[in-house]
């Protein structure tokens, strides 16, 4: 039995809601804030414990790509701490298909593992989102 605080179910009141965030990353990695700071929301939506998916598409599959150099465009190189998501448990990462050909690219090229989708699957993994971030 749960124990009650006026009328309120106290294990209710302190486990919370679950969502799935998914964020969309569709910027190459340096140039401008944005793939940094969806890496920077993803970490925090995680931290509290919401099933949280990334989603690379268009020049966002870039943020991905393997031995990255900034030195010469004076930013420091993020594209390590993908490799640390699966400590925050963010383990679903999706690649869109049609945006890795696009750029020549596969998932050899890719720090990390990544499930590739096509358009359509990709359609309906958003739908089954409840909410939808996009960067």
């Amino acid at each position: 039995m749960n124990e009650t605080a006026g009328g309120i179910d106290m294990q209710e009141e302190t486990s919370g809601t679950i969502k799935k965030f998914m964020f969309v990353n569709r910027k190459a990695p340096y140039g401008t804030v944005y793939a940094l700071e969806a890496l920077e929301v993803v970490l925090i939506s995680a931290a509290f414990d919401q099933d949280v998916s990334m989603v690379f598409v268009d020049d966002g599959v870039y943020e991905l790509v393997k031995g990255q150099n900034t030195k010469a465009i004076g930013m420091k190189n993020f594209s390590p701490t993908y490799r640390a998501l699966e400590g925050y448990d963010i383990e679903k990462l999706y690649v869109d298909e049609e945006s890795l050909k696009a750029r020549g690219l596969t998932t050899e090229h890719l720090l990390v593992p990544v499930e590739v989708l096509n358009a359509a699957q990709l359609a309906e993994l958003m739908d089954q989102q409840d909410v939808v971030i996009s960067f």
